[in-house]
């Protein structure tokens, strides 16, 4: 069963057929809200939003642990982060989609890691490639197969927000070889593979970073609407494609 995670501009799933929706407990709290359960095509979904279905809960509090937990109880094998992002790299502009490889993680105070300490030997997991290769390949592969372009590797910068970056911080973050910046991209990778549960992003760039190209001198919110409007129309198509029979 495929889970896929909404983010800004998807707090819903317009082409999931649902069935039922359902409030899950879990031990860490509260997901960020019931998970919607239905198909697509001829695949089984579950949809969770991460920031609440009306948007209102900010990256920094949103209950990671428990969203991921959530959906490894109802039985998913594999998910799908959908995820805004800021463009640094030159040719990931507005309404670009890429699947990142790598991840380089500034978040702080964040509920990280389901070791709580006390249940047991600590655990270690591998995180050398953060996501997880079949699913970023299965990504790809549908992108490809229906002509959607979607930039194949990036390193995803992840900062606490819910403020965005200043330009000298995105410099910093350039130079250690971050291309993308947004403020979701973890713990939710770790927590991921904490539970060895397959996980890849697919991310839309919403805007220029700070002191790039026209957020030289400040980000333009008046246009990202629009950008992502256009953009989750994209993640859409490839989403149905990845539930194709």
């Amino acid at each position: 069963m495929l889970g896929i995670i909404g983010g800004s501009g998807l707090t819903q799933l317009a082409n999931l057929d649902v069935s039922h929706r359902e409030v899950v407990r879990t031990p860490y709290g509260e997901p960020s809200g019931p998970l919607s359960f239905g198909r697509i095509g001829s695949q089984d979904v579950v949809f969770i939003a991460r920031h609440g279905y009306g948007h209102t809960i900010p990256p920094h509090l949103v209950n990671y642990r428990a969203n991921m937990h959530a959906l490894d109880s109802v039985g998913v094998t594999q998910v799908v982060s959908v995820a805004s992002v800021g463009g640094i790299r030159a040719d990931l502009g507005p309404g670009a989609l890429v699947v990142p490889h790598q991840i380089i993680d500034y978040t702080w105070g964040r509920e990280m890691t389901f070791q709580s300490g006390g249940d047991g030997p600590v655990v270690h997991v591998d995180f050398t490639e953060p996501y997880a290769a079949e699913v970023r390949k299965m990504l790809l592969d549908v992108a490809r197969r229906i002509g959607e372009p979607v930039t194949d590797g990036a390193v995803y910068a992840t900062t606490q927000g819910p403020r965005l970056e200043t330009a000298a911080e995105i410099n910093r973050m350039q130079g250690a070889g971050a291309d993308i910046v947004g403020m979701t991209g973890m713990p939710e990778a770790g927590l991921a593979r904490e539970l060895d549960l397959p996980y890849a992003a697919l991310c839309v760039v919403a805007n220029w970073a700070a002191g790039r190209a026209d957020s030289l001198h400040g980000i333009k919110f008046e246009d990202l609407e629009s950008v992502l409007h256009e953009a989750m129309a994209r993640v859409r198509r490839v989403i149905e494609g990845l539930c194709a029979p």
